[in-house]
């Protein structure tokens, strides 16, 4: 039986711990509080209309800025880090001209896998601590989870504006528990993005407008999954091979190319979920959609969303790719 932590500083160390034993890459401690500076940038950033038809990103906004809103009494944010990076399969992406999917959606649905270990480490935490009140968050909920990854030294923001870690790069997934229990807080870490652009050099339709600022509206991710609509047509041949989200940003940063392995397997790309050639996309039907599918992230994007991205994509592949073009020279219709 797990015993009471004798104060705050052992506490703090136990659950850090057991958070490394359940699988988590990293665990960070904040104070929770009203998180000015953000409630600043996402104020700027909704009034610029940056989130598109996002507008659920306008809802419950004081929530978003101070966990004390989500969780009457809390006191602390502990957020988690689990990677899902697989080197070679970045490898193999890179080098192919296949329809893509973005990395993180290639597995099982993370929400469940980490949430699932998060009520765990949640438990452990009122067996070390006494009665807690609280919550745990997969981003399922407005709460910012990249600020409070920051605030509690996982990482810091990188000009793509996804946390970046010395260890992990920025192929990791970030949960939070919200708890009415005191911890011994971290501190941020420094900016090491330095002079590099690549993330803006490489971003093909110029999402990344400002180092640290994304419009939204304009991402390859926001097309491919949020917008309902039919994606405008300027964008079409900037879309390249991506049918859900998009990574070149990730693809192209220094410290991803050195990223350390994840090891939940659960997270990691299932069989002939990833590199199959358009043929099989364009043939995709609504049964293989749901069995491929089952337990995955890319059903927020839906059937019909899906098979939209897949057109553009199939367009795209065959435009570029010298097995389309016939005898003739001519490309073959798409």
């Amino acid at each position: 039986m797990t015993r009471l932590a004798r104060n705050i500083t052992e506490r703090t160390e136990m659950v850090r711990q057991e958070a490394m034993r359940l699988g988590f890459d990293a665990v960070g401690f904040a104070r929770a509080r009203r998180l000015e500076e953000e409630e600043t940038r996402l104020e700027q950033w909704l009034r610029e209309g940056r989130h598109g038809t996002m507008q659920w990103m306008e809802n419950h906004f004081d929530k978003r800025v101070d966990p004390r809103k989500l969780v009457p009494g809390a006191r602390s944010v502990v957020s988690v880090m689990m990677s899902y990076h697989q080197p070679a399969l970045v490898r193999r992406q890179l080098a192919s001209e296949n329809p893509k999917i973005s990395k993180y959606a290639l597995g099982e649905d993370y929400h469940k896998v980490v949430k699932e270990k998060l009520f765990e480490l949640f438990a452990f935490a009122e067996e070390v601590i006494g009665k807690v009140e609280g919550r745990v968050f997969v981003d399922t909920a407005p709460v910012l989870d990249k600020a409070w990854a920051v605030e509690s030294g996982l990482g810091w923001l990188g000009k793509h504006t996804n946390v970046l870690n010395r260890q992990w790069g920025s192929w990791f997934f970030l949960g939070e528990m919200i708890l009415d229990a005191d911890f011994d807080y971290d501190d941020p870490v420094a900016d090491h993005c330095g002079s590099c652009t690549r993330c803006i050099d490489a971003c093909p339709t110029d999402a990344i407008h400002e180092p640290y600022k994304v419009d939204g509206s304009k991402c390859i991710s926001y097309f491919t999954i949020e917008l309902r609509d039919e994606i405008p047509v300027e964008y079409h041949e900037q879309m390249g091979e991506w049918i859900f989200g998009c990574d070149i940003c990730q693809d192209v940063c220094p410290w991803n190319r050195k990223a350390r392995s994840g090891s939940e397997e659960r997270l990691f790309a299932r069989p002939g979920s990833a590199d199959r050639e358009i043929d099989y996309w364009e043939e995709l039907n609504l049964e293989e959609y749901r069995r491929m599918f089952r337990k995955s992230a890319v059903k927020r994007a839906k059937y019909d969303g899906l098979k939209r991205n897949i057109r553009i994509a199939g367009a795209n592949v065959r435009r570029s790719d010298p097995k389309f073009v016939n005898v003739a020279g001519k490309r073959t219709k798409p």
